[in-house]
């Protein structure tokens, strides 16, 4: 069973064991890990950890590490950008949530009745129910 979904920063945090992942949304993680939940993962984080790996703003092997994660089919899900996402994108306001990738990580956490682990201020300010 899904028990949130995690973005893009929150989830490169979680597998490298950074303290800037909040105990809040750590807890998730090892709970989900605990219980035998996943956490999903939308697929266009995956390609933002390529595209940050390519600028050199996260460390080398991230999407390996990712990958891997993944592989295992434990805790991490991996949930496509489809169009069965598209109701839920239009229900949050672009004003709200303006960065495209985040709109679509969000309009996934809403699609699928979960909570969405992020740090963004500006989702965290929107509609979306968040875990910080």
């Amino acid at each position: 069973m899904i028990q949130a979904l995690s973005d893009t920063h929150a989830l490169i945090w979680y597998v490298w064991d950074d303290p800037r992942l909040s105990r809040a949304a750590k807890a998730v993680f090892d709970t989900a890990l605990t219980i035998g939940g996943q956490i999903a993962v939308c697929s266009i984080s995956l390609v933002e950890v390529v595209y940050l790996e390519e600028k050199r703003r996260i460390a080398p092997g991230t999407l390996g590490r990712i990958l891997g994660f993944l592989d295992l089919a434990e805790l991490l899900l991996e949930f496509p950008v489809n169009r069965s996402i598209l109701p839920s994108l239009a229900i949050i306001p672009r004003d709200q949530v303006p960065d495209m990738p985040d709109r679509i990580i969000a309009a996934t956490a809403v699609h699928l009745g979960v909570p969405l682990i992020s740090r963004d201020r500006k989702i965290r300010a929107s509609s979306v129910t968040t875990i910080w």
